[in-house]
């Protein structure tokens, strides 16, 4: 990636002065003020813009798409940072790509328009309502779906969905806000759209439909059959691995001469699967790389599994143990074998292939993304959230070994390093500051743990029936006490070497 000269002004990131980038920077080659928007996209991180955005600028580029522009949004007062920066450079972001071969950069327009972040959520409400909005897509986090830890299914007892159903014209939630917009849409006759999940649930298009469904059945039951029939809820996967940006971030995009406030990096990949099945209409994203299929479980089970499951088996041992990132946690001698035998001979082999790719080949793929030392992903965001990541992309690792008798052994050495990891502090003393929505009673119970393992277990909400399962929990209990006793190292050391 070019550096600019020492010395030199940076142009300030706008429509303005899309021409006065530097000559390496590639730019929109459209004219952004002629496009029209199709998609209201809500939960505007680092990873929509890096990915749903950048398909649709693809497709912008080739002069396709012109109508089907993002408007963003959010429904999060945190959300206003957000938009603030992205709102006074028009809604443009330079993308970083960062592989060891080569970096280039790009600025991606396919983004229009920011709405403002209110209470009720009014101005979202009815841009979703008019008829040009076809599309509405959102990213709100794995443990953002409202769902009943103990049964799968919607949780209705929520403060935020409790307020929504009885407030149904000024909802606090994203899903509440599309419920209203969707009563418009009938009571107008402008019809129906899809929702579209882009986070990375399994059937995150049947989860979202259930949220939404049974959200608006709380307050309009006619309304919520008429939404369960009419509106579409295609299941996706969703794959690119991007960092939060921090001061290194910053600093890239300013060595390339550009004041950007929110710029993204982003690996040499991407992956975007998605089921055909789109009420309104949809854009050509399969013009530009994205898979239109019928078995989106298939490669959303070997992504989750063995991407996402693979993050959470050496990011919680990197927590522990002071390891900064992801590329280090790679290269720490036993954390990145710990990965590959896990990967390989626990998680692997539950997972069935796709077109072109096995579950073997794919875990060398996800080793040598994770490996890329130009990614600076932090291990303490990966390892954030760890209640709904390990339930979601741990869990069924292991309830599949002990049902087809394959090893569970490293897996349970996992969960046991997660439990040290929960107790707050590192094996160096340091502390491990709050990262996770229920931080509080992890702490808790991993504590209590400490003096009788199975207490971790008996979070039912998270490992369900694991606790009666001898061969889950004699082996988490081994573990737990070497770890404790003797340090993961060597707990680690122990099991590669088995």
């Amino acid at each position: 990636m070019e550096k600019q000269p020492q010395g030199t002004d940076l142009v300030k990131l706008s429509n303005a002065t899309l021409n006065e980038l530097p000559e390496a920077v590639l730019r929109p080659s459209y004219n952004r003020a002629k496009l029209k928007p199709g998609i209201v996209h809500i939960g505007l991180g680092n990873f929509h813009r890096a990915h749903q955005a950048w398909y649709l600028h693809r497709l912008m580029q080739r002069g396709a798409a012109l109508d089907w522009a993002i408007i963003g949004a959010g429904v999060r007062p945190y959300d206003a940072i957000m938009r603030d920066k992205l709102v006074a450079q028009d809604c443009l972001t330079t993308l970083i790509e960062l592989d060891p071969s080569s970096s280039f950069a790009e600025v991606v327009g396919s983004m229009i328009d920011y709405l403002p972040i209110e209470q009720g959520n009014e101005r979202l409400i009815e841009r979703m309502a008019h008829p040009d909005i076809r599309i509405v897509s959102m990213t709100v986090t794995e443990g953002g779906y409202f769902i009943d830890p103990a049964n799968k299914g919607f949780d209705p007892t929520h403060p935020d969905i409790v307020h929504d159903s009885r407030k149904p014209d000024q909802p606090k939630t994203a899903f509440g806000a599309v419920v209203a917009a969707l009563r418009l849409r009938r009571e107008n006759g402008s019809g129906p759209f899809t929702c579209l999940c882009c986070d990375n649930l399994q059937g995150n298009g049947d989860v979202l439909r259930q949220t939404v469904v049974s959200l608006a059945r709380m307050s309009d039951p006619e309304l919520a059959d008429w939404i369960d029939l009419n509106c579409t809820f295609p299941n996706s996967m969703v794959d690119c691995i991007v960092p939060a940006t921090g001061p290194n971030e910053l600093a890239l995009v300013h060595q390339l001469g550009i004041d950007d406030q929110a710029p993204v990096t982003h690996e040499n990949f991407r992956q975007w699967v998605i089921e055909d099945n789109f009420c309104a209409g949809r854009p050509d994203l399969d013009d530009v790389g994205v898979t239109f299929t019928d078995d989106v479980h298939g490669y959303e089970a070997m992504k989750i599994r063995i991407l996402n499951g693979g993050h959470q088996v050496i990011s919680v041992p990197g927590e522990v143990l002071s390891v900064q990132t992801i590329a280090d946690c790679m290269k720490h001698d036993l954390i990145g074998r710990l990965f590959t035998k896990v990967a390989t001979e626990e998680i692997a082999p539950s997972v069935k292939p796709v077109l072109g790719t096995t579950p073997k080949d794919y875990v060398a793929l996800i080793h040598g993304r994770f490996s890329n030392p130009q990614i600076v992903d932090t291990t303490r965001r990966v390892a954030f959230d760890g209640s709904s990541r390990h339930a979601g992309f741990l869990i069924p690792s292991i309830r599949d070994g002990l049902t087809n008798g394959t090893s569970i052994k490293g897996l349970a050495l996992i969960e046991a390093a997660w439990a040290r990891m929960c107790q707050g502090t590192r094996e160096d003393g340091s502390t491990i500051e709050p990262n996770d929505p229920f931080w509080d009673e992890l702490r808790t119970k991993a504590n209590q743990a400490r003096e009788n393992p199975v207490t971790w277990l008996e979070m039912r909400q998270i490992y369900g029936d694991l606790a009666d399962q001898p061969q889950f929990s004699d082996s988490f209990t081994k573990w737990l006490n070497v770890i404790w006793d003797e340090g993961l190292e060597k707990a680690m050391a122990t099991y590669l070497a088995q």
